[in-house]
């Protein structure tokens, strides 16, 4: 299985979905909490190029975007592949 990195915030219900979705599918991911840790926050902004809403997902390092971009790849039927479960 890759690596699964996901900022998040427990105020937002897209981070909610995004985990939901990651944990149906049975990937393990390390979470990184922007509200309670505010060094965070610049930290996936550069990582994700910019982008400055949560969640912000990685999948090996490479940035994926937030829920409705993994949800995409979901429904699309390529998730897995990039998980390394295909």
């Amino acid at each position: 299985m890759k690596q699964v990195e996901i900022y998040s915030s427990p105020l937002c219900g897209f981070c909610h979905a995004a985990k939901r979705l990651l944990d149906k599918k049975g990937v393990s991911y390390t979470e990184y909490n922007v509200l309670t840790n505010a060094k965070l926050k610049p930290e996936m902004i550069e990582r994700a190029n910019g982008a400055r809403t949560v969640p912000q997902i990685f999948i090996e390092g490479v940035g994926i975007g937030g829920y409705d971009d993994i949800a995409a790849l979901d429904n699309a039927g390529k998730l897995d592949a990039l998980l390394g479960k295909a």
